[in-house]
């Protein structure tokens, strides 16, 4: 018998709008090359071990669209010292028994997260609503990328992120008086009443509420918000990004730009007390919308491919035991010769694409030592769909 999240993944795969391209990364059914119609297939492995083969939610406070393309979760609202109305979501904690609880996804990483302004001092009022010191976002700028001159469409000549936090903005929050537990609390709109945002079958505001939402119901108390996909370790996933320190990155991913995040340690991956996991990306990979090997952020821009990059991360949950929505961007680029040899292709893997920088394929862009970009973005894990 089917679950029905991986009978929402199959009809993803099946959808004749995505069949068009080739920017999907949600596996095929399968039945292909079988005798058998997928309705006689058994359960997917992951539906009675999550660490085995399958669909598997791991943010299991949202409910994933029948598309696999976004993602509905809580919708919480707090405020500023001063009462301006703080909205938001809440996606990671160090508090493993409430991670449990909310499902939430754990991650010991974040306790490491409170550096400098990397998180934001919150404290627990009697109504169970949370004050915040400190990091505003102004979410009025008009979100804009202009692509850079063929066949160099990245970096783009021309950028604007569509929120901007102040220069304490970061997603991080740590509850001071309430064990000083960290969690991931990306802000979805501020300083706005419930009446201006309350989208609930309609297309949002984007001068009022994060480029990433779909929709928004305070009414309900939820928000819906679109999903990236990407790859762990051979695994497709999507994950939902939110934020970055860098204000060409915060535009080409069309999230909010978060000052704050410059004070979390980056470079050290899985040393000890590290904030952060390594996400990867190629400027140059294959390109066009129709190319199944197509990855990159000149065809993310270039194809204005609606995938996106098509990133690879590190550890995520139930893969490592090293998750981080913290994302150190390492920024890779094919050499000419690997190009020319034929080398360029799709890459799924961390040690895959370590392997190939290695052999000296890879480089950070213009040749440089391949390393951190020094960019950090906040992409917390939704699901994992292999």
């Amino acid at each position: 018998m089917k679950t029905p999240f991986l009978i929402a993944a199959l009809a993803l795969a099946a959808s004749p709008a995505l069949a068009q391209g080739a920017d999907t990364i949600t596996p095929p059914p399968s039945s292909i090359g079988s005798n058998i119609s997928q309705e006689y297939q058994g359960p997917t492995p992951s539906s009675f071990q999550k660490e085995l083969v399958g669909p598997l939610l791991l943010l299991r406070a949202g409910q994933i669209s029948a598309d696999g393309k976004s993602v509905t979760l809580p919708l919480y609202k707090g405020q500023m010292i001063d009462g301006r109305s703080v909205w938001y979501i809440l996606t990671d904690t160090t508090d493993q028994g409430n991670a449990n609880a909310l499902g939430l996804n754990y991650s010991a990483k974040l306790n490491y997260g409170n550096t400098g302004r990397s998180a934001r001092p919150a404290r627990l009022e009697k109504d169970g609503s949370l004050t915040f010191l400190r990091g505003t976002v102004d979410f009025a700028p008009k979100h804009a990328v202009t692509p850079g001159a063929a066949p160099n469409f990245f970096p783009p000549s021309k950028f604007q992120a569509g929120g901007v936090g102040d220069r304490d903005y970061s997603p991080l929050i740590s509850i001071t008086n309430a064990g000083g537990h960290i969690y991931n609390a990306p802000i979805v709109a501020f300083n706005v009443s419930a009446d201006k945002i309350n989208n609930c079958d309609s297309a949002p505001n984007h001068d009022l509420v994060h480029d990433k939402v779909l929709k928004i119901c305070p009414v309900k108390q939820t928000v819906t918000l679109q999903m990236t996909p990407g790859f762990s370790f051979g695994k497709p996933n999507m994950y939902l990004s939110m934020e970055a320190n860098d204000p060409v990155v915060a535009a080409v991913e069309n999230v909010t730009l978060a000052p704050g995040l410059n004070d979390v340690l980056i470079g050290r991956d899985d040393g000890a007390f590290s904030a952060v996991e390594r996400l990867f990306t190629v400027v140059n990979g294959p390109m066009g919308l129709n190319n199944p090997q197509r990855q990159g952020l000149n065809s993310a821009l270039g194809d204005k491919a609606p995938d996106g990059p098509l990133n690879i991360l590190g550890g995520i949950p139930t893969v490592a035991t090293d998750y981080s929505p913290l994302w150190d961007v390492n920024v890779g680029e094919w050499t000419a010769e690997a190009i020319s040899k034929g080398y360029r292709s799709r890459i799924i893997d961390e040690f895959q694409y370590l392997g190939i920088v290695q052999k000296g394929f890879i480089t950070a862009p213009g040749g440089k030592k391949f390393g951190s970009s020094g960019v950090i973005v906040n992409c917390p894990i939704v699901m994992r769909l292999l």
